[in-house]
C-alpha cells in the first residue's frame, strides 16, 4: 500500500512538474529568437515582444520549474532503497545538472531580468541564449539518467550487488537517450510555439497590436511546423529502440497479447482491453503499420504480452511483468493523435500565411488559444507511456518498483504529504494559469515615438506627418528576416 501511494505521489509531482518544463525550454528559445531579431534589426517592436513573452517565461519559471526540486527530496524520503541502488550511477549526471545546468540557467536568467538598459545589447542577448541553452542542457542530464533506467548501460555490479558506473560516456551514447532527448527537446519547442501562437492569436482576433503579434504568430508557426513533424519521426524511431530493449512496453502499447510473426496491423481504436481483457475488439486496423513502427520493417515480428511474460518468469523468477495495458494503449494513441492534429493545425497556419490572411482568419484565431491545451495533454500522455510501460521495473531488468520504496515511511506519512502536495500544486496551478492569462492579455508596452524614416516598422499608426491613405499597408504575413 505504501509503495502504491509513493508511486502516486511521485507521479503527481512529476506530471505537474513536466507541465512547466516544456514551456520553459520552448519559450526560452523563442524569446531568444525575438531578442535576436531586435539585436539584428534594431526594431523596437521586437524589444517589446521580447519583454512581453519574457514575462510569460518568468511566470512559468517562478511557479512551475522549481517544483522539480521536490522530486529530489522524494528520492531520499520515499525511495531510499532506490536511491542507494542507483546512487553510484546518478551521482554524476544529477550533480552536473544541478551545478552546471540549473545554476547556469538561474544565474543568467537573473542577469537577463535586471540587465535591461544596464548591459550592452550583445551581452544581454548572450544571457538569454545562455538561459535557453542551459534549460536544454538540464534536460540532457535528466534524460541521460532516465534513459539509464529504461536501458542500463556503462556499469558493473559491485560487491553489494549495486551498479557501479564505469563508463560515463555510455550514458550519453545510450540508444534510448539518443532518441529520447531530441524527442523531449522538440516536444518542448512544439509546446512553446503553441503557447506563443495562442497569445498572438488572441491579440490578433481583438485587433490589438496586430502588426506585432502577426510577427510572433508567424515565428511560432515557422518553428512549430518542422518541430512537430520531425518529432513524429523521432518518436517512431524511439519506439523501434524501445521495441528492442523494452518489448513489453511496445506489446502493451498495442494490447498485443500473442506474438505477431510478421505484417502486424495497428489498431486505431479498440473497445475493451486492459490487463483483465486479453481479447479487445480492434477497430480500424491499419495493415503492416505495427511492424513498421516497432521494427522499421513491413514484415517485422512483434512479440506478444503472453510470450514475454513467460520469458521474464524464466529469466527473473515468478511475478507479474505486465504494465497497465489500458494506460499504455491509450497513452500511445493520445500522444500520437494529438501530434498529428497539431501538425495539421500548423499546416493550416502556414497555408494562411501563404494566402496572406493569417491576421483575418476568424476560425483559426478563435481555435488557436484553446488549442494550447493540446501539447500539455500530448506531453502527459507521452510521459505516462514511457514511465508506466517500464513497470514493474524501476530500473529495467535490475530492480523492481516494489523493492525500491523506503521501509521506514508509513502509509500515513505518505497520505499526509500527498494531500499537502496536491492542495499546494492545485493552488500554484491556478495561480500560474491566472497570471499567464492576465499578463498574456495585456497590451504591448508603448513604443517610443518615431519619425517616418527610422521608426517602429511595426506600428499600426501612421507617422505624424502622413495621412492614413498615404501609408502603405504592412506586409502582414511576411516572415521576419531572422527566419530566413
Amino acid at each position: 500500500m505504501s509503495t502504491d501511494l509513493a508511486r502516486w505521489q511521485f507521479a503527481t509531482t512529476s506530471i505537474y512538474h513536466f507541465l512547466f518544463v516544456p514551456v520553459t525550454i520552448g519559450l526560452a528559445f523563442l524569446v531568444a529568437l525575438l531578442q535576436t531579431s531586435w539585436y539584428k534589426n534594431d526594431n523596437p517592436t521586437f524589444k517589446r515582444l521580447t519583454k512581453f513573452f519574457g514575462t510569460l517565461l518568468l511566470i512559468n519559471v517562478a511557479i512551475g520549474v522549481v517544483t522539480g526540486l521536490v522530486q529530489e527530496f522524494e528520492f531520499g524520503m520515499n525511495w531510499s532503497n532506490y536511491s542507494r541502488f542507483v546512487g553510484n550511477i546518478f551521482g554524476g549526471p544529477l550533480a552536473m545538472e544541478g551545478l552546471a545546468a540549473f545554476f547556469l540557467e538561474s544565474t543568467f536568467l537573473g542577469i537577463w531580468i535586471f540587465g535591461w538598459d544596464r548591459l550592452s545589447k550583445k551581452l544581454h542577448l548572450t544571457c538569454i541564449w545562455l538561459v535557453a541553452g542551459a534549460s536544454m542542457l538540464s534536460a540532457l542530464f535528466i534524460m541521460a539518467a532516465n534513459s539509464w533506467m529504461q536501458h542500463p548501460v556503462g556499469y558493473t555490479m559491485n560487491s553489494q550487488h549495486e551498479p557501479q558506473l564505469n563508463d560515463i560516456w555510455a550514458l550519453f551514447t545510450n540508444p534510448v537517450f539518443l532518441w529520447a532527448y531530441p524527442h523531449v527537446i522538440l516536444a518542448s519547442l512544439v509546446t512553446g510555439a503553441i503557447v506563443m501562437l495562442a497569445f498572438s492569436a488572441w491579440h490578433l482576433r481583438r485587433q490589438s497590436s496586430t502588426a506585432a503579434f502577426r510577427r510572433t504568430a508567424i515565428i511560432s508557426l515557422v518553428v512549430l511546423t518542422p518541430a512537430v513533424f520531425v518529432n513524429m519521426f523521432i518518436g517512431s524511431e524511439l519506439g523501434v529502440v524501445e521495441g528492442k530493449y523494452q518489448p513489453m512496453k511496445i506489446a502493451a502499447a498495442e494490447a498485443l497479447w500473442n506474438t505477431c510473426p510478421s505484417h502486424c496491423p495497428f489498431s486505431a481504436f479498440q473497445t475493451g482491453g486492459g490487463n483483465n481483457d486479453p481479447t479487445p475488439t480492434k477497430i480500424i486496423e491499419i495493415p503492416d503499420l505495427l511492424s513498421i513502427l516497432a521494427t522499421n520493417h513491413i514484415d517485422g515480428e512483434v512479440q506478444g504480452i503472453n510470450q514475454l511474460q513467460a520469458q521474464y518468469v524464466k529469466e527473473y523468477g515468478p511475478g507479474n511483468y505486465i504494465p497497465n495495458v489500458f494506460i499504455q494503449y491509450w497513452g500511445m494513441r493520445v500522444m500520437a493523435y494529438l501530434a498529428a492534429l497539431i501538425g495539421l493545425f500548423a499546416l493550416w497556419g502556414l497555408w494562411l500565411i501563404r494566402r496572406k490572411t493569417l491576421g483575418k482568419a476568424k476560425w483559426f484565431l478563435l481555435i488557436a488559444p484553446w488549442f494550447a491545451i493540446a501539447p500539455f495533454l500530448m506531453n502527459t500522455a507521452g510521459w505516462l507511456l514511457t514511465e508506466s510501460g517500464r513497470q514493474p521495473w524501476i530500473v529495467q531488468g535490475l530492480m523492481k518498483t516494489s523493492q525500491a520504496a523506503s521501509p521506514s515511511v508509513t502509509t500515513t506519512d505518505i497520505w499526509i504529504s500527498l494531500i499537502a502536495f496536491v492542495l499546494l500544486y492545485l493552488s500554484l496551478g491556478v495561480a500560474d494559469v491566472y497570471l499567464m492569462i492576465h499578463y498574456g492579455r495585456q497590451e504591448l508596452e508603448p513604443g517610443a515615438q518615431q519619425g517616418p524614416d527610422g521608426g517602429d516598422a511595426d506600428s499600426d499608426l501612421p507617422p505624424p506627418d502622413s495621412s492614413p491613405d498615404s501609408v502603405a499597408e504592412p506586409d502582414e504575413d511576411r516572415v521576419p528576416a531572422l527566419i530566413y
